[in-house]
């Protein structure tokens, strides 16, 4: 029998982690025990090296409504307490990460949503980061990861007016990279995600690092040195040449 309590699911197949937050009764919205579970599963997720990209989504056609704000208490350092840590430790997943969504995506989910690496949408789906309706203050963290995503003009609309935005409008901004029509989500995040899979792990550590801000020279240094001695750019050479998949097997350094 399905569980019916609140919580996050997980699974990992051939080498994606899929994570699903569940509280059907509220449109997926996360409960504080939900938000606590989220950084330590990631750790876990993390650390397993059957583990090469990870997908966060909603139970059944939504992704997330936000805090529950009832079990909150609507109280500003509860609802913060417990987002922050959650929202980073998806930004610092040191693989790749893919938030999937259908339906709503609103508050703490379209914060949840914002700090994955990437965000496919099916129409239909609803966008909106809502403190404005609450009182609360939006963290600064938080801030600035929307504006680096969405740029100032698009951030102040949302954060300003907490209004809803649809897949379109979602897509101009940049707040996601590929919407799909009705029915064709799972289908496309499969075949991405497989993608993914067949990729160097190097080239997406490195990038996912370079990404998130200026490299000092020990870092660049560090992966300067991985690739020299993984041998990947020579078996992503050969494997173009004798016209095969590549056969790439860096894997992230123990912790």
């Amino acid at each position: 029998m399905e569980p019916t309590e609140p919580g996050l699911r997980h699974d990992v197949t051939d080498g994606i982690a899929t994570v699903v937050i569940r509280n059907p009764a509220k449109r997926n919205a996360l409960t504080p025990a939900m938000w606590s579970a989220l950084p330590p599963l990631l750790d876990r997720l993390a650390a397993d090296p059957a583990v090469r990209a990870l997908v966060l989504t909603g139970h059944g056609d939504t992704f997330c409504a936000g805090a529950d704000i009832g079990s909150l208490s609507a109280t500003y350092e509860r609802t913060t307490g417990l987002a922050l840590p959650a929202e980073e430790a998806l930004a610092a997943f040191p693989k790749p990460t893919l938030a999937a969504v259908r339906g709503y995506c609103v508050g703490g989910g379209c914060q949840l949503a914002a700090a994955c690496d990437l965000r496919f949408a099916e129409e239909g789906a609803l966008f909106g980061i809502t403190p404005a309706k609450l009182g609360i203050v939006y963290s600064a963290g938080s801030t600035r990861r929307l504006v680096e995503l969405i740029g100032p003009a698009s951030a102040k609309y949302l954060l300003f007016s907490g209004e809803l935005i649809d897949t379109a409008r979602a897509l101009r901004t940049g707040l996601v990279d590929e919407v799909l029509p009705t029915g064709g989500l799972e289908k496309r995040v499969a075949e991405f995600t497989r993608t993914l899979v067949s990729r160097s792990q190097l080239t997406q550590a490195a990038a996912k690092e370079f990404a998130a801000g200026p490299a000092d020279a020990e870092r660049i240094a560090y992966w300067q040195e991985q690739a020299r001695i993984s041998g990947e750019a020579g078996e992503g050479v050969a494997a173009f040449l004798e016209r095969r998949a590549p056969r790439f097997r860096w894997t992230p350094p123990a912790p």
